[in-house]
């Protein structure tokens, strides 16, 4: 029927019904079928359809094969390996070995508080699970200085109940907490892929995570000032707690009680490896210059200078003698009794690093498929990272990994291409913790903390343009944001800092996705067009009394809690802002029109709160009218009774047909 010629037919309930049956009968064409599925994408293609048994076995034998590679990578880059990726990959794993080996010993000993096995360990086992499971080609796997010393801070949690934390005891109990961290993080990442919840990165604002990260380097930064200072032992007897606390520690105690030897050999390693870094970024023509491993070549250097003028007699902390094995077994199942008596008190960190380290890995691997071309899949890189820390939890006081942006880039840039160059490092880590730890014997460890305070840099060098940034663009919600997850890292702790920002930060996405966008509908004079008002100035309201809503989203039990107050305002007000104190600016609707061609699905508690408000608008004799109704809403509409609510003369077709309606009975 032509605009304005008459009312159209309503719609007949039986046959919507009908309609959306035959929609659903459609959706399961193809159920018992087979879909060829190529590695690497996340959508399905090209359905199978052979009436032919052997052909039809044929097609499942080769579907299951590409799902095998599809969800098992390993399997498909490994057999059709290319040895023109070699040595590309080769050099990438030796380069990030070399700077991967002092960073891993670092984070262990002076963040997490645990033997440097512990980091060495976590820099191999997941790298070689992650190869044959993740989907980024380029991603290191290994620990970070965020979560190390989120690991250091729940060991020295638990270590506060222990009277002699450096005792056999003490180093039991460090083992402990640390493997069924890395146990649980394993668990919770592999139970967020597989039930496909690898969407959590984009709750997570960027300011939230500005501030973590900013919160994170100042943390790191004033932990590594108390070694590299020589003020470790005299921390241990004050035990300031906070951040805050330690800083004030640092300004009262640095001047009259620091070792000078020790600050000496800190500052003088921080500045060659500022300058080697400079140095190389002068260079980069020169492969073999900007492919320096400053980190190495200052942990070799300072090693063989500590043994020739004999620092430690000066009262330089070194590394000593580190035991390859420093449990009865070398391999055991994490669910030891010793393990699970630290369960509970190690679920909040456990959760925190899963989040922490998901959203760092998987910036990582998004910036590297994107430049190199490839596709991956969040889901299955929780699942591959969870089941690398789940197998690393088998190796008692391994700490938890995930991926790095740094070494990540790193490994791009130097030539890796496939998994390849992960494996190539991870051999390296395993060949350096067995036959290279002896000899690091006279190691500073206040060297392992300039080398972290290197690290902070990288932390902090996002954070002023960000502030500018937000500044400029008056995103107040942002600053505060970022501010909030800042200073409560620095006055209380990371867990307080971080947990209490993604609280705010989900709040805010609940409050907005809380609001139903809707629109008042005007005509287009001599049309039978209908636009918003509020972006088209020619469209009028020119039937007085009756308010036409455009709804521009799904209907959910979210969005629908607040529809009638929503509804009340448009109602008095228009769509401008507005107070309830004011005085109403518009009559009261005695007709009210759905425009609902933007509603694809609504669940069951949308259609009881949206028919409870239709009983309302009825017992105030308003006339109510749906207009452009899609399938389902129109089934899930039809089951909730609505038809028999307002009539079927209320289900039209389009708005022109319901204003008709109302037009030829005034």
């Amino acid at each position: 029927m032509a605009h304005g010629s008459g009312s159209a037919a309503p719609p007949d309930p039986s046959s919507l019904a009908a309609t959306t049956s035959s929609l659903m009968d459609i959706d399961r064409v193809g159920e018992n079928t087979f879909v060829d599925v190529e590695p690497g994408q996340d959508s399905q293609y090209g359905v199978v359809q052979d009436p032919d048994q052997d052909s039809f076995h044929k097609t499942r034998g080769g579907t299951y094969t590409k799902r095998i590679k599809y969800y098992v990578p390993g399997t498909a880059w490994i057999p059709n390996y290319s040895l023109s990726f070699l040595g590309g990959d080769v050099l990438a794993g030796l380069t990030v070995a070399s700077m991967l080996i002092p960073q891993s010993v670092s984070y262990a000993t002076s963040l997490a508080q645990m033997s440097p096995l512990s980091g060495l360990f976590s820099a191999s086992i997941p790298g070689i699970v992650y190869a044959f499971l993740g989907t980024c080609r380029q991603l290191n796997v290994a620990p970070e200085a965020a979560i190390s010393l989120l690991v250091g801070q729940a060991v020295a949690d638990v270590l506060l109940d222990h009277p002699d934390p450096h005792s056999e005891e003490g180093d039991a109990i460090k083992i402990a907490v640390s493997t069924i961290i890395t146990m649980q993080v394993g668990l919770f990442s592999f139970l967020l892929g597989f039930f496909r919840l690898g969407f959590i990165d984009v709750v997570l604002s960027r300011a939230l995570l500005r501030g973590f990260i900013s919160a994170i380097a100042v943390v790191i930064l004033t932990e590594q000032l108390v070694p590299m200072f020589g003020l470790s032992a005299l921390m241990h007897k004050v035990h300031p707690e906070s951040t805050l606390d330690k800083m004030l520690f640092l300004l009262e105690h640095v001047i009259p009680n620091a070792n000078l030897t020790t600050t000496a050999v800190s500052f003088s390693a921080l500045a060659v490896l500022v300058g080697l870094r400079i140095v190389k970024g002068m260079f980069q023509k020169y492969w073999w210059i900007y492919r320096l491993p400053e980190v190495l070549v200052v942990v070799i250097l300072s090693t063989f200078l500590c043994d020739e003028f004999n620092w430690d007699q000066d009262g330089v902390e070194i590394l000593g003698a580190v035991p390859i094995t420093s449990v009865k077994s070398f391999v055991q199942i994490p669910l030891q009794a010793m393990n699970l008596k630290y369960l509970r008190r190690t679920t909040s960190t456990s959760m925190l690093i899963c989040v922490v380290g998901f959203l760092d890995s998987i910036v990582a691997a998004k910036q590297n498929a994107s430049r190199f071309g490839y596709s991956i899949s969040p889901n299955r890189e929780l699942v591959a990272l969870g089941t690398s820390n789940l197998a690393a939890s088998f190796v008692p006081g391994t700490l938890p990994a995930w991926g790095s942006i740094t070494r990540s880039k790193i490994n791009g840039d130097v030539g890796g291409r496939t998994q390849m160059a992960s494996l190539v490092c991870s051999a390296v880590v395993l060949l350096a913790t067995f036959f290279l730890l002896p000899w690091l014997y006279y190691l500073p460890k206040c060297v392992l903390s300039s080398i972290i305070c290197l690290v902070v840099f990288s932390l902090l060098r996002e954070a002023p343009h960000d502030v500018a940034y937000y500044w400029k663009m008056s995103a107040w919600v942002d600053l505060s944001l970022m501010f909030l997850t800042f200073f409560c890292a620095i006055v209380w702790n990371i867990e307080v800092g971080i947990m209490l920002s993604v609280l705010a930060s989900l709040l805010l996405v609940v409050h907005r996705s809380s609001k139903t966008r809707m629109t008042i509908l005007g005509r287009i004079p001599g049309t039978e067009r209908w636009k918003p008002i509020n972006e088209n100035p020619e469209a009028e309201e020119d039937v007085s009394g009756a308010l036409i809503v455009r709804i521009r989203e799904n209907l959910d039990f979210a969005n629908t809690a607040q529809l009638k107050e929503r509804l009340r305002r448009l109602e008095l007000y228009g769509v401008g802002k507005s107070h309830p104190s004011e005085e109403p600016r518009r009559q009261q609707a005695t007709v009210l029109v759905f425009h609902m061609a933007d509603v694809e699905t609504c669940d069951a508690s949308a259609v009881e709160m949206f028919y409870e408000l239709c009983e309302e608008y009825k017992s105030r004799n308003v006339r109510l009218f749906m207009t452009h109704l899609r399938p389902t809403p129109t089934a899930m509409f039809s089951r909730a009774g609505m038809f028999e609510l307002l009539g079927p003369e209320a289900f039209q077709v389009n708005v022109a047909d319901a204003m008709t309606l109302v037009e030829g009975r005034r």
